[in-house]
């Protein structure tokens, strides 16, 4: 199910986490070149991605929202 992305956080290894409007938490790594996200390194580009809609597994099984940061 997709939801958009409402704000961000960084975990304890400080990699960027979405904060998505369901409730729910989803990793965000720029880790080329597996995972290309140039756009998480820097503020304008999370700003940039407010509201874009990701994938939320957590929604499709289910499972309840995660605590907050």
């Amino acid at each position: 199910m997709k939801q958009p992305i409402t704000g961000y956080h960084k975990d304890d290894q400080a990699d960027w986490v979405a904060e998505l409007s369901c409730g729910h938490f989803q990793h965000v790594r720029h880790n080329p070149p597996w995972v290309e996200r140039p756009w998480v390194e820097s503020q304008a580009g999370r700003d940039a991605m407010l509201g874009f809609e990701l994938e939320c597994k957590k929604c499709d099984r289910g499972e309840p929202k995660d605590a907050a940061p």
